[in-house]
């Protein structure tokens, strides 16, 4: 089965070595380099951490195809290819991330679906998340549910989780468990994700290994956004940081 048809039926798919080792090393070292020269003077809303008074606990940056040239031209080569041909058009590069979860204390990424972010009409658009060292089970690799992108959206409220503010409510159905797939991933490997896809990670309970990946964004030209959404759920969010909403019980997974 060829990646597209893997996708459209599944929801995702696994490209084993999308960027060799020398590659990867390469991404590595540009993020040695704007680490520490970039990220101060970021937004604070592209920049997270579980302690904001420790530096080593960074767990997510925003943006950084907009931030260095570098990142730009990474987004805009391959990765980009790819999501044409998954989605079957052309796209428009939306946001390139990283993601981390520091050693004992990364928290899980609660079960969500991007689309309910993206806030699109239709909803046409991927995610990308690829390795940047070894992922398993023990550090928090991806878990999929499988075809659950045929099914539309699911409700979701906020989950006081940082750098992921909205969660699924209806999580953990006996068709959610059967068809949960975990991903582990080597350096290099990518995953797919269409925008509608079920999908979580656990913790990192590991207490010598980092969790390090880079994410990226497309749109479909197809999809448009809704413009009346996307600013009820930014209300939704400035009211959650006044303090003015709280966070439901969501549902926890073991």
């Amino acid at each position: 089965m060829i990646p597209r048809e893997q996708f459209e039926q599944n929801g995702f798919v696994a490209v084993p070595g999308f960027l060799d080792p020398s590659e990867v090393a390469t991404c590595n070292r540009e993020l040695e380099r704007f680490i520490p020269e970039v990220v101060p003077s970021l937004p604070p809303e592209h920049v997270f951490y579980e302690d904001r008074d420790a530096p080593s606990t960074l767990k997510q940056l925003q943006s950084l195809h907009e931030h260095d040239p570098w990142f730009a031209e990474l987004m805009n080569g391959k990765p980009r290819a790819l999501a044409e041909q998954l989605l079957g058009s052309e796209v428009t590069a939306e946001n390139m991330q990283f993601f981390n979860k520091p050693p004992g204390i990364g928290q899980p990424t609660p079960p969500h679906q991007d689309a309910y972010y993206f806030k699109l009409d239709p909803p046409d658009a991927l995610t990308m998340w690829m390795a940047l060292e070894e992922v398993d089970e023990e550090n928090g690799c991806v878990r999929y549910v499988r075809g659950s992108h045929l099914k539309g959206l699911r409700p979701h409220g906020p989950t006081g989780t940082l750098g992921f503010s909205q969660g699924m409510t209806d999580f953990g159905t006996a068709e959610d468990d059967a068809e949960e797939q975990v991903m582990p991933a080597s350096p290099g490997d990518l995953l797919a994700h269409h925008a509608l896809t079920i999908h979580r990670a656990d913790g990192n309970s590991s207490s010598t290994r980092s969790r390090r990946a880079l994410g990226f964004i497309f749109y479909s030209v197809n999809a448009k956004q809704d413009d009346a959404a996307r600013e009820a759920y930014h209300r939704q969010l400035a009211a959650l940081q006044e303090g003015k909403l709280s966070p439901p019980n969501l549902p926890q997974r073991d």
